[in-house]
């Protein structure tokens, strides 16, 4: 008999699998003989009472031989003689997922990704963190794998509505991903394992004759009679298809421009921008935890939160328990800050994302206030396309002017931001560039500094050891979303103005992280397959 139950205990008994089987026989009123086995549907903390709980939803089998849990079978075809060949344009999570798709679907994907492997692109990160030199092409953002493999790789999304998440997480999975998780509340790889499976996928797809080309920077698409047939790339190569995936992530402020210079629509879409935060992981342990030391069954401890501040959404993004701050900038002169995790979360640190929405009206009303300062943008255009990205990397000028240079980050003591004060010092922070005590009202736009303000005063009140001068705001984090949307017709998901040209993914503006872009992909795919009649 196969049965599906639910187990609350506490971490230290949930970590013990001879105490869940004790359990399960004490639920079902049999000997621990009887059960033959079991499998986690999910595992999730529950830390809202005195003591923190674990809950297992299980899947338990009693009296008869154990099934493992059914693994979601994949048949990759070999497409090098394919008839139909799909460019695919960035080899972030969409992209990725799209040629996967389409390798089942019998049809060839050629990737071009303008960073570098996986492998390489580590140096150029090394060179940002320690030199404070920015490749604009191989960087945190660009690169085998896109922004997420580099920046977390977490997999918690809850756009289930786009898509299959369970058969995303399978993929990963049969790439080399634990299978823990398939059942975590909020699964995690790390930024530590993730570039393995990157490298798996990509060997998966140029074993079946896929192309995975680095370093080809795509800069026109070629378009005949209304229709797009191929595209160039930086050092002069055409490469002709059938259709042309554009999955170039969030921070692809050239291929914006090239749509923009060749007449293809596009719009500016809301995003949001703000700071980081970092807390010593001890204070937030022992908010979530209600403890003063969390134990050795507990992970480290997460938050999130979010409010209304004179009606703006302030709220937490890409909280990373154990994690780093990073630099994440794309481009000389420029600062983001961004935050990952490795898979044990073990870092003494937590930070998080905390960030305002921001819309056209903001945008414009800022450049009107900045625009007698010197080197100010003059933006006269409301209806600009390309006005929120124009915000976007204004702010992020200001802030690495701000910083010194080198990608030092200007920062402030979380309280002293909140009373206009700058900081006599700063503690210690894992942003290994540094950070520089600055007064941040100087650095953000007067309406993210004061909705940010608001906000965390009012978190302060509900999580009252938030609330303190040992974490540190570092400046900025903007890269939570794409500030531009390249319009698609939502039944065939091309773009209204080309046929066979599929926006995708992030850049796009059609997800916001690795599950999400993933199941983008694997929507396009489908898509074009059924274009192909296949």
């Amino acid at each position: 008999m196969q049965k599906n139950i639910i187990l609350k205990l506490s971490p230290a008994e949930a970590a013990n699998e001879q105490l869940v089987i004790d359990y399960i026989a004490r639920t079902e009123g049999v000997p621990q003989t009887f059960v033959t086995g079991y499998y986690i549907n999910r595992h999730s903390i529950d830390a809202r009472g005195r003591q923190p709980i674990v809950q297992l939803s299980l899947t338990v089998t009693i009296r008869e031989p154990f099934i493992p849990r059914l693994v979601m079978p994949f048949s990759f075809q070999q497409v090098a003689n394919a008839p139909k060949r799909v460019v695919i344009v960035g080899a972030g999570p969409a992209g990725l997922f799209a040629a996967l798709s389409l390798l089942e679907a019998g049809i060839r994907p050629i990737i071009l990704e303008r960073g570098k492997d996986v492998r390489a692109r580590r140096r150029d990160l090394a060179m940002l963190n320690k030199e404070g030199e920015v490749n604009p092409e191989s960087n945190y953002c660009f690169g085998e794998g896109g922004a997420g493999t580099y920046s977390d790789g977490k997999l918690y999304t809850r756009s289930s509505k786009r898509g299959n998440i369970s058969r995303i997480l399978q993929l990963f999975v049969h790439f080399g991903a634990e299978e823990k998780i398939l059942y975590e509340a909020h699964p995690h790889i790390g930024t530590n394992k993730l570039p393995q499976i990157i490298t798996a996928m990509r060997q998966q797809i140029t074993e079946c004759g896929g192309e995975f080309l680095f370093e080809k920077k795509v800069t026109a698409l070629c378009i005949d009679k209304g229709s797009v047939t191929g595209v160039r790339t930086a050092d002069g190569q055409r490469f002709d298809a059938d259709a042309v995936i554009l999955a170039t992530g969030h921070s692809a402020r050239d291929v914006f421009e090239m749509l923009v210079a060749q007449g293809i629509n596009t719009a500016a879409k809301p995003f949001a921008l703000g700071v980081r935060v970092e807390h010593p992981q001890s204070i937030i342990d022992s908010a979530q935890y209600h403890c003063s030391t969390r134990g050795d069954f507990l992970p480290p401890a997460a938050y999130s939160w979010v409010e209304q501040v004179n009606g703006k959404g302030v709220f937490s993004f890409c909280m990373c328990p154990g994690g780093i701050i990073a630099p994440a900038a794309t481009s000389p002169g420029e600062l983001v800050v961004n935050g990952w995790s490795p898979s044990k979360r073990n870092n003494a640190f937590a930070n998080s994302g905390i960030v305002v929405s921001v819309d056209e009206k903001d945008a414009f009303a800022y450049f009107k206030k900045e625009k007698n300062k010197k080197n100010s943008p003059a933006i006269t255009d409301p209806s600009d396309p390309l006005l929120l990205m124009k915000f976007q990397q204004a702010v992020e000028q200001n802030a690495f002017l701000a910083g010194g240079g080198k990608f030092v980050a200007p920062a402030q003591r979380l309280v002293d931001f909140t009373l206009n004060k700058l900081s006599a010092d700063l503690p210690a922070c894992s942003y290994l560039p540094g950070i520089h005590s600055t007064h941040l009202q100087g650095v953000l736009p007067g309406f993210v500094y004061q909705s940010l303000q608001q906000g965390f005063l009012a978190y302060g009140k509900k999580m009252k050891p938030y609330f303190t001068n040992e974490a540190v705001v570092v400046a900025t984090e903007s890269r939570t979303s794409s500030p531009v949307r390249i319009p698609r017709d939502p039944q065939t998901l091309q773009h209204p103005q080309l046929n066979q040209l599929y926006p995708c993914g992030e850049g796009a503006g059609y997800a916001g992280g690795i599950v999400s872009a993933a199941m983008d992909g694997e929507k396009v795919a489908d898509r074009i397959r059924v274009c192909f009649g296949k």
